[in-house]
């Protein structure tokens, strides 16, 4: 049995209607995954802070921010923050190491803080070049 075009026609209508709901759909999934990856991120990356700089999980939100601001909201950081994005860029996507992790992983020789740099030991116990 042939179709009208009027049956033509709400037939492709409700195809339409259908396929926009699943654009929706997959429009919604899509921002939830996107809030469910920087969520992660966040986390991870606090959880970072906090390991590396455990006194600050004592702090107030006003604290937090007031110590961020001060210490990486500033030009050091914005041009540190800007060195290690160039530096990526240039070797292809690989940020590089941070200060505290290339210092972690070279071995300093220990200084004897018991001498002073001729070697002499100083009076009374206390440290010398204090």
């Amino acid at each position: 049995m042939a179709k009208t075009r009027q049956e033509k026609i709400a037939s492709y209508e409700e195809r339409i209607a259908q396929l926009e709901n699943q654009k929706k759909l997959e429009q919604q999934r899509l921002k939830t995954d996107e809030r469910k990856k920087r969520d992660r991120r966040i986390y991870k990356r606090a959880g970072l802070l906090e390991s590396l700089l455990p006194d600050t999980a004592h702090l107030t939100d006003e604290q937090f921010t007031t110590f961020l601001h001060r210490t990486v909201g500033n030009k050091f950081g914005s041009d540190k923050l800007a060195e290690i994005i160039a530096a990526g860029e240039k070797s292809g996507g690989t940020p590089p190491k941070t200060t505290a992790e290339s210092n972690s992983q070279k071995l300093q020789p220990i200084k004897d803080e018991s001498t002073d740099d001729n070697g002499a030991k100083p009076q009374n116990g206390t440290r010398s070049g204090v």
